[in-house]
């Protein structure tokens, strides 16, 4: 209980200081139109390192499921309270870009930004366990912080598959809660996210976030970078592209085309 409690205390002390850190960057960066490019920088950094404890949690604390799946859900309310605007994950700029919310350049500047913040959080992350400021923190610095791929007992085409099938899920979601009010859609996606991660992360970690797995999966064992890219950088991305083409570009087409042919045979009719 101890470990417990000096972990969740590591969280809260890294989002407040993230949203500290938010706050001061805004205020500092205001006229320069840097403000959402420090925003990305900081909230996935908070993610990334968030996530990284919660899975030495799970990893090297062993607890149990359904409390790993609360803090997943807690978390996720978290993240999505705090980023003030900002993505956390390459597929959200790369969407936000396709709709022409974003220009492609500040799309690829967050990009840039996010996977900077995972590779920081990689870094910065062991540094904080080497402190020992809990016995479980001592026990994952004396097995090196060592960390095994979860995808290394699969076959590679099935946690592909599992990875895109949670982003596209993920997606969807977002993309028909976008007009529901904020203190419910918060919630609502917490509770798809936490659903995603107990159906996948078994196989994958679920973890369907390219900048978010370069921090917290591609320095383990067990896969070559290759493959990591393949499962944790591809099949996310295409599992979003397929969403969003399915419900902007397909679904509509194929319900013009349903309620064409009605049309056409009473134009036929009047005109004998």
């Amino acid at each position: 209980m101890a470990d417990l409690m000096v972990s969740l205390s590591l969280l809260a002390g890294i989002i407040l200081a993230c949203d500290v850190a938010r706050r001061l960057l805004a205020k500092i960066l205001e006229r320069t139109g840097l403000t959402v490019y420090a925003g990305e920088l900081v909230s996935t950094f908070q993610l990334c390192a968030c996530t990284h404890e919660l899975k030495m949690l799970g990893e090297v604390g062993r607890i149990e499921p359904r409390l790993a799946l609360t803090f997943t859900y807690l978390a996720s309310v978290v993240h999505a309270l705090t980023f003030k605007g900002a993505f956390g994950n390459p597929s959200g700029a790369l969407e936000n870009a396709y709709r022409r919310n974003l220009t492609g350049r500040c799309a690829l500047w967050r990009i840039a930004c996010q996977f900077t913040a995972a590779g920081v959080a990689r870094a910065v992350i062991p540094m904080v366990w080497e402190l020992g400021l809990s016995d479980l923190h001592l026990r994952h610095k004396l097995l090196g912080f060592q960390c095994l791929s979860p995808i290394h007992a699969h076959p590679l085409p099935k946690a592909a598959a599992v990875e895109l099938a949670c982003a596209f899920a993920v997606q969807t979601a977002l993309t028909h809660t976008h007009s529901v009010q904020e203190k419910y859609r918060v919630h609502a996606m917490a509770a798809v996210v936490t659903t995603m991660v107990y159906a996948g992360g078994s196989v994958t970690g679920a973890v369907f976030n390219p900048a978010l797995a370069f921090s917290t999966q591609f320095a383990c064992g067990g896969n070559t970078f290759l493959e990591c890219c393949l499962v944790y950088w591809l099949a996310p991305l295409l599992g979003m592209i397929s969403s969003v083409l399915l419900f902007d570009k397909v679904i509509p087409l194929w319900l013009d085309k349903s309620a064409s042919p009605p049309y056409h045979h009473l134009e036929g009719k009047k005109s004998k």
